[in-house]
């Protein structure tokens, strides 16, 4: 039995946080040698919702250099841009021709989307489950790395799959896989430095509100030195009372490296004048390395072009396959 086909993939869209890495980028670099790991840029997603087009081909350039700096390992994990293989469009039509309207009207970030949207919401943005659908199926993935707040889209995927395998396949030959969620549970939902019971998110418009990767010591210290906290003394986890209290013990547990137990102790005395200073310093300390291979990746674009040539090539080949297995499957006649 071979290694299990992990798929994953972040839009490239602003500056990327810490609730991105410990959520996600961190748990691919830990993980990334027990799978076969086909992680993407996600670009076409990047512009159902208004977008800079001066930025696009920049912002995807950094997502990737951060992937590397972030430490995920080549020989373990083949990086490439979505638009970059055809097939993902393609395969998206193909679906959305047997995926039913009310499922999609259904997703709850369509509706939150579509509020803040109004008449200007795109039928991009209704329909991207489906292209999310096709990025996963096109590579028969055993996993999906995915946040609680993704799982609705991964159930539907998998409902997507079942639908077209049950119309289109043979119950022994089934086309399209159906993937299982790779949640875990620590840092899979970092919370806003402005507010602890919202997510740390890209597209909040207060910069206080996360800690980027490449923010430098002294922003780091002023996002930590204005961030929400309380009047109690004494810090724990856990409190419902108290929820930036337990997002900020838990943002020194991930970077520490410290297990919970050892956090509620050390810290169970601490007023916030005391912690703030160790929370920043930690930060900084975690996020070194990552900035120092940053800057040295970025100084050779050749190397970027290069990942992105052979992760294309690689990812092309399953893709491909996969879509003609579809397109057969459908009655499609092959090219001549």
């Amino acid at each position: 039995m071979g290694k299990q086909r992990v798929l994953s993939g972040v839009q490239p869209t602003g500056n990327y946080h810490l609730g991105n890495y410990l959520g996600a980028i961190r748990n691919w670099v830990e993980g990334q040698s027990e799978y076969e790991n086909y992680l993407f840029v996600a670009d076409l997603h990047a512009i159902t919702v208004p977008h800079q087009p001066t930025q696009l081909a920049s912002d995807t350039y950094t997502l990737v250099a951060l992937y590397l700096a972030c430490g995920l390992d080549l020989n373990h994990s083949t990086i490439f841009v979505q638009s970059h293989v055809s097939a993902h469009s393609e395969l998206t039509w193909l679906l959305n021709c047997i995926t039913p309207l009310n499922w999609l009207e259904d997703m709850i970030q369509f509706k939150e989307k579509a509020v803040k949207q109004g008449e200007n919401v795109s039928a991009g943005l209704l329909d991207y489950p489906v292209l999310m659908a096709a990025d996963i199926l096109l590579y028969q993935a055993d996993k999906v790395p995915v946040g609680e707040d993704q799982k609705q889209h991964l159930e539907l995927t998998r409902d997507i799959a079942a639908r077209f395998n049950h119309q289109f396949g043979k119950p022994d030959q089934p086309v399209l896989k159906l993937p299982d969620p790779l949640i875990r549970k620590e840092g899979a939902r970092v919370m806003s430095l402005a507010d602890g019971t919202r997510k740390m998110s890209k597209s909040d418009p207060s910069e206080l509100s996360r800690i980027n990767l490449l923010d430098p010591p002294e922003e780091i210290q002023r996002k930590i030195k204005r961030c929400k906290t309380d009047p109690v003394r004494g810090l724990t986890f856990d409190d419902p009372e108290r929820p930036e209290c337990n997002n900020l013990l838990t943002l020194y547990t991930l970077l520490s490296g410290k297990t919970k137990e050892e956090v509620a102790v050390e810290c169970q005395d601490m007023g916030w004048g005391q912690f703030k200073p160790l929370l920043t310093e930690t930060t900084i300390n975690a996020l070194k390395p990552i900035q120092e291979k940053y800057q040295a990746i970025t100084e050779d674009k050749s190397y970027l072009e290069s990942v992105l040539r052979d992760g294309r090539k690689k990812a092309q080949a399953i893709a491909n396959q996969t879509l003609a297995q579809v397109k057969a499957a459908l009655g499609y006649t092959q090219p001549l």
